[in-house]
């Protein structure tokens, strides 16, 4: 019987952390020999030629590659990748994630539970201090020290961070509700149903806080529970090139101003976050919830 759930990754020139990513998975999973789709936007730094090597030696790895071509962005690449799905579920993992032992099957605990409620599931994120004002933590992330596990792709010890996982794994459960956050696990169905990302904020920024919103005014559950773990380096596969994570890339700065002033004329008024919630429902708005798939 095969897996009931592919794993969909997007990347724009970030293979090393692609690397990481896609070894976690063959590694850590539940169901180690699950279908991974990959989108490769616009790669220049050796993705499509890694992605090329790759799935020939493992035969449930496909890819898409996109070339010079007006960019789907990282949102647009997860809905591709999500609409040449086959099985019961996607779990979306971004390309800057280690994912811990069973990540997979726990949040596949989750949407089973919720039986005919659109859930989106998803894991409690360790994330290395990277930025100034990281706290130790906030519902669903805990910050460690950079040192801790490692915050690039060339000083991680995932060997460390996966015992480390487990035991956090072994205690109670923690779960808060959550409009989203990053990668995520659903049916795919339910991930069809309301239409993915809204293409009007690619390439990047913005578009994972319409989607939730979006939910969020259909009534989809949200639940991350410290059973399912990630390791989020955090910002790698849009902020930051090259483990530079002193300044933005020029792609992302425009995205970022771009996508503000579209998100605030299609919604009236800028995200709102709060302890319990990544980003509160907006009401009270014309704009459809759900939008056709690519």
């Amino acid at each position: 019987m095969g897996s009931p759930i592919t794993s969909c990754i997007s990347s724009n020139n970030n293979l090393n952390y692609l690397k990481l990513a896609y070894t976690s998975i063959r590694k850590n999973a539940h169901y180690k020999d699950q279908p991974i789709i990959v989108f490769a936007e616009n790669c220049t730094d050796g993705t499509n030629e890694w992605l090329q090597v790759i799935s020939k030696t493992d035969t449930n790895v496909t890819y898409y590659i996109q070339n010079n071509e007006l960019p789907l962005g990282i949102g647009g690449g997860m809905d591709f990748c999500v609409s040449k799905t086959k099985t019961q579920y996607v779990n979306i993992i971004h390309s800057d994630m280690w994912i811990a032992p069973n990540q997979d099957l726990e949040l596949q605990k989750i949407v089973e539970e919720s039986k005919d409620v659109r859930t989106i599931a998803s894991s409690f994120r360790i994330q290395p201090k990277i930025f100034p004002n990281d706290p130790d933590y906030r519902p669903g992330t805990v910050f460690v020290p950079k040192e801790e596990f490692g915050e690039f792709h060339h000083n991680f010890d995932n060997n460390y961070f996966d015992k480390w996982a487990v035991e956090l794994q072994s205690m109670d459960e923690t779960r808060v509700r959550k409009g989203g956050g990053a990668g995520f696990f659903c049916r795919t169905e339910d991930y069809i149903w309301i239409g993915g990302n809204d293409p009007i904020f690619s390439p990047a920024s913005f578009d994972d806080m319409d989607l939730f919103i979006r939910m969020q005014l259909e009534d989809y559950k949200f639940v991350m529970s410290s059973k399912s773990i990630v390791y989020h380096f955090s910002a790698r596969g849009s902020h930051f090139r090259d483990d530079d994570i002193t300044k933005t890339s020029k792609r992302q700065q425009k995205s970022e101003m771009d996508n503000s002033q579209k998100f605030y004329n299609k919604w009236g008024s800028m995200p709102v976050s709060d302890e319990d919630t990544f980003v509160k429902p907006i009401r009270g708005t014309n704009n459809p919830n759900r939008i056709s798939l690519l």
